[in-house]
């Protein structure tokens, strides 16, 4: 199957980096994260096409067959936007469908200075504080099963930084964590940011763009990189904070929409 997002072309390129394998049924790719099953975005179809009209239920039952144990629903569109029809079917089966918009920049504008200190994330408490970071976000979670994921998404990410394919940054106030972003390379000259995630106390004060702004610094002047790649919902606050930076839409023949379908697990 061939990819035309750059968007999820980049996400694979990552994904089969860091441990994760990609099936190719033709029509679709089944995309497993062995190590890692609760990780939603690690575990997914990747549909080339939309659906016939009436095919929703049929992709849904599709990964429910590849992902008996899964307790989440992931599903990736390769297109820019469904139609109303396959949206209103998607969301009868209670899934939420999002469109992406993906940007690109070969330099960043530099962001307003920031009251807290930013640097690389190194040692395990580092590590340790970005999973629980992450669980801040979803207070709704569980502890002890949001934690196992997202550590395990941590092993995934450190074995980029091993690599040599670039760093994840944050954001420390009073020594603690509160904004963190990555950049990794995924092919030559390019790299692609991942998880730009800010604690909700520690909102709208500069710190998404400065963690941004230095992992895509690090990947521009240490890893060769000239095309830094993000992807954001095209309705979403944080699309304002990367166009600031000077990432703005990909204008080429690649897409630079998709399409992404899921159903996250509950808070029970």
């Amino acid at each position: 199957m061939h990819v035309t997002s750059l968007g999820f072309r980049t996400d694979l390129a990552l994904l089969t980096s860091s441990g994760s394998v990609v099936e190719d049924r033709g029509t679709h790719l089944v995309v497993r994260t062995p190590d890692n099953p609760s990780y939603f975005w690690g575990n997914f179809l990747l549909l080339a096409e939309a659906p016939v009209p009436g095919g929703e239920r049929e992709v849904v039952g599709a990964f429910r067959t590849e992902f008996p144990q899964a307790d989440h629903v992931s599903i990736g569109i390769d297109v820019a936007e469904l139609g109303d029809d396959s949206r209103a079917a998607f969301e009868a089966v209670g899934l939420v469908v999002d469109v992406a918009t993906v940007l690109t920049a070969s330099s960043l504008v530099a962001p307003r200075e920031v009251e807290a200190e930013v640097r690389a994330l190194d040692s395990d408490d580092d590590w340790e504080a970005r999973a629980r970071l992450s669980h801040a976000l979803y207070p709704g979670m569980p502890e002890e099963r949001f934690m196992t994921f997202a550590r395990g998404k941590n092993l995934q990410e450190r074995r980029l930084v091993e690599a040599g394919r670039g760093r994840r940054f944050g954001a420390f106030v009073d020594g603690a964590l509160v904004s963190t972003a990555g950049a990794y390379v995924t092919e030559d000259g390019v790299a692609r940011f991942q998880s730009v995630e800010t604690h909700p106390d520690h909102r709208r004060r500069g710190l998404a763009a400065a963690v941004v702004h230095a992992a895509g610094r690090h990947a521009l002047d240490h890893l060769g990189t000239r095309t830094l790649v993000i992807v954001a919902d095209t309705d979403g606050e944080a699309i304002g904070v990367y166009r600031r930076l000077g990432l703005d839409r990909k204008s080429t023949r690649l897409n630079s929409s998709h399409t992404d379908i899921s159903r996250m697990p509950s808070s029970a």
